[in-house]
C-alpha cells in the first residue's frame, strides 16, 4: 500500500511539471505575438504622425480637389465653405478635443521611445505661462507627445493648467490638417494667437513655444549640447508684455532620435548652412534615422531613444506694457541661467556626464 501511495504522489508531480511546463510553454507562444503587435503599433503610431507632417496636408487638398471633379463635388464644396467660416479659429486658441488627445495611439506613440515628463515645481491656474522648449530636434516628438497628448499625465500633474503648443502658421492654411492640428490643442505660433491665448482666454494657459534652432547641424564638440537662443528674446518680450511667467524646459534626448550629416569646417556645403542660419534663424541639415522594418537599415523613423521633458521652475515676470530693452535682456538672461541650471541639475539622471555643457549660442 505504501509503495501503491508512493507511486501515485510521484504520477502526479509529473502531471504537476507537465502542466505548468504545457502552461509556460503556451503563455509564451501567446505573449511572442503580443510583444510583436505592440512593436508593430508603436511603429505605426509614429510613422502615422510622421507622415501627417510631411504628405498629410497636400494629400488632401490633392483629394479635395480631385472630389470637386466627380458627382461627390458637395463633399468639398461644404468643406470649402466651412474652411472660410472657420478660418480665424487656429488663432483663437484652437479646438481642442479631450477625446483625441488620449487616444490609445499615443500610448503607443510614447512607448516607441520611450518619452518621459518630469515635473520639478507646481503651477499656479491663476497665472499664464510661456513654456521654452528646448532643444528643437527634427520633429519636437517629446513636446508634441508631454503637451500635445494627456498620455503622460500632464493634466494630472499640473491640475488647472491648459497646454497648447505652437507650429508653424502655414500647417493650418491645408484642409484636414488644421483640424486635426487643433484637435490635440496645436496652435499657429504667431504674435495675434500667443496674444490671444494670454489675454482672452482667461487664466492657466500654457503656450508651449520650441525656442532655438537646430544648431547641433553644423556639428558640436562632442560633449558640447548646444542651443541657439541669446538672439531670440521676443517671446521674453511676449511675456513680460502679458504678465506670463517664463518656464523652461529641456528635453534630453530629443537631438539622439536622429543621426545629422555633418559637413566639415570650410566645406562650401558647410558655408551654404552658416548662411542660411543667419538668414533664416536656422539651419537646414540632412538627417537620417533607422528603416520602416529594420533598425538596421537607413530611414525616416527615429531611433528608439528616451526622450525625457523636464520642466523646470517657473520665473515670475511682470506685467509691462511697454518693457525697455534692458528689462527684455534681463530676463532674458535669467531665463538661461534657468535653463542651463536646470541642464545641469538633471543631465546625469537622463543619460548624459558630469562632464557634459550647455552652449547657448
Amino acid at each position: 500500500m505504501g509503495i501503491l501511495k508512493t507511486i501515485l504522489a510521484a504520477y502526479s508531480g509529473v502531471l504537476r511539471t507537465w502542466s505548468n511546463s504545457a502552461m509556460q510553454d503556451r503563455s509564451t507562444a501567446l505573449r511572442g505575438p503580443k510583444i510583436q503587435l505592440e512593436k508593430h503599433l508603436r511603429v505605426i503610431s509614429v510613422l502615422q504622425w510622421i507622415l501627417s507632417f510631411l504628405i498629410m496636408g497636400a494629400a488632401c487638398t490633392a483629394a479635395l480637389i480631385y472630389l470637386f471633379c466627380t458627382d461627390f463635388w458637395l463633399i468639398p464644396a461644404l468643406y470649402t465653405l466651412w474652411f472660410i467660416y472657420d478660418w480665424n479659429t487656429p488663432k483663437q486658441a484652437g479646438r481642442r478635443a479631450s477625446w483625441v488627445r488620449n487616444w490609445t495611439i499615443w500610448t503607443y506613440f510614447r512607448d516607441y521611445f520611450p518619452i518621459r515628463l518630469v515635473k520639478t515645481h507646481n503651477l499656479s491656474p491663476s497665472r499664464n505661462y510661456i513654456f521654452g522648449y528646448h532643444p528643437h530636434g527634427i520633429f519636437c516628438f517629446g513636446a508634441f507627445c508631454n503637451f500635445g497628448t494627456d498620455v503622460n499625465g500632464f493634466l494630472k500633474e499640473f491640475p488647472g493648467i491648459r497646454p497648447f503648443v505652437t507650429t508653424l502658421a502655414g500647417n493650418f492654411w491645408m484642409p484636414i490638417v488644421r483640424d486635426y492640428l487643433m484637435s490635440v490643442g496645436i496652435c499657429p505660433v504667431t504674435r495675434t494667437t500667443i496674444d490671444y491665448i494670454l489675454s482672452q482666454n482667461g487664466t492657466g494657459n500654457a503656450v508651449v513655444i520650441v525656442v532655438g534652432g537646430a544648431a547641433e547641424s553644423l556639428g558640436c564638440t562632442p560633449g558640447v549640447n548646444t542651443v541657439v537662443l541669446k538672439n531670440r528674446k521676443g517671446f521674453v518680450k511676449v511675456a513680460l508684455q502679458k504678465g506670463a511667467d517664463l518656464v523652461p524646459v529641456y528635453s534630453f534626448g530629443e537631438n539622439e532620435v536622429y543621426r545629422q550629416l555633418v559637413f566639415e569646417e570650410g566645406s562650401q556645403w558647410r558655408r551654404l548652412q552658416e548662411k542660411a542660419q543667419k538668414l533664416l534663424g536656422f539651419a537646414p541639415c540632412l538627417f537620417h534615422g533607422r528603416g520602416l522594418f529594420s533598425p538596421e537599415s537607413w530611414g525616416f523613423m527615429p531611433y528608439c531613444k528616451p526622450i525625457t521633458s523636464v520642466v523646470g521652475q517657473p520665473i515670475t515676470v511682470p506685467k509691462i506694457e511697454n518693457p525697455s530693452k534692458e528689462v527684455v535682456d534681463r530676463y532674458h538672461t535669467m531665463y538661461m541661467d534657468s535653463l542651463r541650471e536646470l541642464f545641469d541639475k538633471y543631465k546625469t539622471q537622463f543619460g548624459l556626464k558630469e562632464s557634459e555643457v550647455l552652449m547657448i549660442l
